[in-house]
């Protein structure tokens, strides 16, 4: 490990940023990836273990068809409305969006939920230490 990263929870927005960025959620500094779908096991800065257990990313699936969804159905009704569409190039405009967006928003949709999560736990930790409950 790298010398010491200063680990203040980071805000929505520092942990959106980091998110879309492709980096570690608690320094911002860590690369996620190696390759295209070769996510490391955890930070090279800070050494956060990015999948804590297994089954961990499978809220990043509904996250990535959230995305999906928003882009294809949304862009095909916003073309819809703005042009006008037939069934058939509302078809033709979105199978393909629908079928490349999941494997393009691959990576994004794991690291957004990595950083959701760590805001989540981040927010947690720190009411415990307040001496509240964790929230639930």
């Amino acid at each position: 490990m790298a010398a010491t990263v200063p680990l203040d929870p980071p805000r929505v927005g520092t942990a959106l940023a980091r998110a879309v960025r492709l980096r570690c959620p608690r320094c911002g500094r860590g690369q996620l990836y190696d390759g295209w779908l070769s996510m490391r096991e955890r930070c090279a800065v800070c050494g956060l273990l990015y999948e804590r257990e297994q089954g961990y990313f499978v809220g990043a699936m509904y996250v990535n068809y959230a995305l999906t969804a928003v882009l294809g159905l949304g862009g095909v009704l916003l073309l819809d409305a703005l042009i006008g569409l037939s069934l058939t190039q509302q078809l033709l405009v979105a199978i393909p969006v629908m079928l490349l967006a999941p494997v393009l928003f691959f990576r994004h949709a794991r690291s957004f939920w990595l950083g959701i999560e760590y805001f989540v736990s981040s927010l947690d930790q720190r009411s415990m230490r307040r001496g509240g409950r964790p929230s639930r």
